[in-house]
């Protein structure tokens, strides 16, 4: 729900700088002889969405060492939390052979 309350303001501010904004504009790359019309708007927020999929990679990039670590240390917990119910079972097993023999 939230991220709707969020979303969409955002989309329609999207929608009406697409629509105000139609005007054609030519984008060229130096040193490049190619020309490429386009709306105003189109070349606007294609910048904006190559420059967050830009970020995005770089942000991805950098947290991998993170998730690495992150993924060793669940694997380390998983294994300890194995050991762990082992020492639970052996002294749960030692208990039941002292209960048994004091019973004998």
């Amino acid at each position: 729900m939230m991220r709707w309350i969020v979303f969409l303001p955002f989309a329609a501010l999207v929608v009406l700088f697409a629509l105000s904004n139609r005007q054609a504009v030519e984008l060229r790359l130096w040193p490049f002889d190619l020309v490429w019309q386009a709306p105003l708007s189109v070349a606007v927020l294609g910048a904006a969405a190559l420059a967050f999929l830009i970020g995005a990679g770089i942000v991805w990039v950098s947290g991998m060492p993170q998730r690495g670590r992150a993924r060793s240390a669940a694997r380390r917990a998983e294994a300890l939390q194995r050991e762990l119910e082992a020492i639970h079972a052996r002294e749960r097993a030692a208990a039941a052979d002292r209960l048994a023999g004091t019973a004998s």
